[in-house]
């Protein structure tokens, strides 16, 4: 049996991003099934960058389930529904804040929470900058409380020739911190 994972999209800048590791984690055969969240900004902001709708990304895979973020009664939003994991990309400074707070006033919010409580990979790929003194501190608060923080800064040392090879080298990162392995040529070589 294949690995269930959430994944969020919120208002943030770097949505090729997270339509990355969706493709990614869409064809993997490690991967059973993905529950999708986008928050509103987090619409606009793929349907600006990336020419999307949400309901366009399902069309990748028989995987994926768009989940309505204010729906608080979805299975996510309690720590007995079983899933290995979650993935915010990108993570807004405000997200961030309210998952710093505990406050679950959406059911990405929720959903985070349930994995801290829980002790579940929870993958906040920051998209901020500058970072203010309350965006490092919430930083820390949530790292103290689990949650493995992961700026969306992509690396260099593979020679990127184009976007897609930069975005699609960040997202196998993100898929290393979910714990899917691949064999992946761009890795740092000794």
């Amino acid at each position: 049996m294949g690995k269930q994972l959430v994944l969020a999209l919120t208002g943030a800048t770097g949505s090729i991003f997270g339509v990355a590791v969706l493709k990614r984690l869409a064809a993997c055969e490690q991967v059973a099934g993905i529950e999708l969240l986008l928050s509103a900004t987090g619409r606009r902001c793929l349907a600006d960058e990336c020419g999307l709708k949400g309901e366009a990304l399902t069309e990748l895979s028989p995987k994926i389930q768009l989940l309505n973020e204010r729906d608080l009664g979805a299975g996510i939003s309690s720590g007995s529904h079983p899933h290995d994991g979650m993935v915010i990309i990108p993570c807004s400074a405000g997200t961030l804040g309210r998952i710093a707070a505990g406050t679950s006033d959406n059911l990405i919010c929720r959903a985070a929470d349930v994995c801290l409580k829980e002790r579940r990979t929870l993958v906040l790929c920051l998209r901020e900058t500058p970072l203010n003194r309350i965006h490092l501190e919430n930083m820390l608060r949530v790292h103290d409380a689990g949650a493995v923080i992961m700026p969306l800064t992509p690396g260099f040392y593979h020679g990127p020739k184009t976007l897609d090879e930069l975005v699609d080298a960040f997202a196998t990162r993100v898929l290393d911190q979910l714990g899917i392995k691949e064999a992946d040529p761009r890795r740092w070589k000794v």
